[in-house]
């Protein structure tokens, strides 16, 4: 198989560490010391795609940048969703450093201050029925436990969820996830698992006269109604990496069908909870409320692995079962960091900022949208925005090569961020980033696109 072909197959989550621009931009840039840190690297790491081999090395990150070993910094654009407050926020590593010399772990069956302060806040700031905590070390834990919990309440094990969604890279999270390229040679996974279009409105599998997203909606109830047996649909409010952002509508829809066919709806918002929508949690963009909600990445404070599964009331009844069974479940150094966290978003009214700077965003991005034909489409919520680049417009050819020279030019320049289905620039920002930073990081972007699109001799 060639390189572009495998390329192009494996793009669906992020850029690939394995084409021959990467090889060359990594060439032209790399100095002695990062070069033997990454031979270092891949001969003792395991390779797989998206990580090993390794784009570049780091020796620090402060604040809204990183900065790679031979002392070039960038924005980050990216940070794997982990950094709504940056990095190294000084509030957050105060109160772990406090933790650590007080109570830096909690064995099992024993509960502790910090832990429970930590839910209680958590309960808070989801408001409505989500008051019951769970937490774990990381996102796809919760997404199992969130599954166990939904069909011990139940009684189905059928599962539906999207095509294109990820939900971890556990063999569970890829058994509900929607990416063909997390389950390649898996063999069997999770029975009962079947997947529905994602409501996409510029590519969508299914067209609207109306450009609205609704149908996709009435396909669940279809299939619901259909299959029979379903217990449980799994979803991000938003899909993080491409950037898909649904309508009120459609998300009302979902949960009145739900509703009526006794379905759990979990909602993953593990990479865009704590602010990135300019709300605390994305579902409450569209005024619905989940029965289970997922939430990790940015929960840790960009300082320690941190996850939650938050569900109502009514469904504490699980009491005999294992249901995430975790080493870490109650960590007092990982609640101290999710505590002091919601603390600064709070305290830095971060919430307003980030819908402030969402309007700024969309007016920047759709200016360049006119003014540069590669840009196919232009969508986004908060500080999560997709630009998706095509070879044309007429057609929405995914431009992949334009994306990832997109990618290495804006490396070059200062500027990291992440490619998703090979086309889409995703742009996370930290909510910390200050309008100035924020302008400048557009500014890099904007000449990136002029300079690309001479190169492919786009008008």
């Amino acid at each position: 198989m060639s390189i572009a072909i495998e390329s192009k197959h494996l793009r669906c989550e992020g850029d690939v560490n394995t084409t021959e621009a990467r090889e060359k931009w990594q060439q032209q840039r790399q100095h002695s010391q990062t070069k033997l840190l990454l031979e270092r690297d891949a001969n003792v790491f395991l390779h797989q795609s998206m990580s090993t081999p390794c784009l570049n090395s780091l020796q620090a990150a402060d604040g809204i940048t990183i900065t790679d070993s031979s002392g070039h910094s960038y924005m980050d654009f990216h940070g794997n969703n982990v950094h709504q407050l940056g990095y190294g926020h000084p509030v957050v590593t105060q109160k772990v450093v406090e933790q650590i010399a007080n109570l830096p772990f909690s064995p099992r069956r024993f509960t502790n201050e910090t832990a429970i302060e930590c839910a209680e806040k958590l309960a808070e700031i989801c408001g409505g029925e989500l008051n019951r905590v769970l937490f774990a070390p990381g996102g796809t834990s919760v997404i199992g436990m969130a599954l166990k919990l939904a069909r011990y309440i139940t009684g189905n094990y059928k599962v539906v969820s999207l095509w294109d969604s990820f939900h971890g890279a556990s063999l569970d999270a890829i058994s509900v996830g929607g990416e063909a390229c997390f389950r390649e040679g898996m063999g069997p996974l999770m029975a009962g698992i079947e997947r529905i279009p994602p409501p996409v409105t510029y590519r969508g599998a299914l067209t609207s006269p109306d450009g609205s997203d609704v149908h996709y909606a009435d396909y669940l109830e279809y299939v619901i109604e259909k299959e029979g047996g379903i217990g449980v649909f799994i979803a991000e409010a938003v899909r993080n990496t491409d950037v898909q952002v649904p309508s009120k509508t459609y998300w009302k829809r979902v949960r009145e069908i739900c509703d009526k066919h006794n379905v759990l709806l979990i909602i993953d918002d593990i990479p865009n909870g704590m602010g990135r929508s300019g709300y605390w949690f994305t579902h409450q963009a569209f005024d619905i409320e989940p029965d289970i909600l997922c939430i990790g990445k940015g929960l840790g404070g960009g300082l320690v692995p941190m996850a939650a599964m938050v569900t109502k009331d009514k469904y504490n009844t699980a009491t005999q079962i294992s249901l995430g069974h975790y080493t870490h479940e109650k960590s007092p150094i990982g609640c101290a960091a999710a505590l002091a966290t919601m603390h600064v978003i709070e305290q830095e009214n971060l919430l307003s900022k980030v819908q402030d700077d969402s309007a700024f965003i969309k007016q920047r991005l759709l200016k360049l949208k006119e003014q540069f034909s590669i840009i196919g489409d232009v969508r986004g919520i908060g500080l999560l925005w997709g630009v998706e680049l095509v070879s044309s417009q007429q057609h929405k050819t995914r431009a992949f090569d334009e994306a990832e020279a997109m990618l290495y030019e804006c490396l070059t320049q200062g500027l990291s961020f992440k490619v998703s289905q090979g086309n889409v620039i995703q742009l996370s920002p930290p909510l910390i980033i200050t309008r100035k930073q924020l302008n400048q990081a557009l500014t890099i972007f904007a000449t990136a696109l002029n300079k690309i699109s001479k190169e492919f001799n786009y008008v």
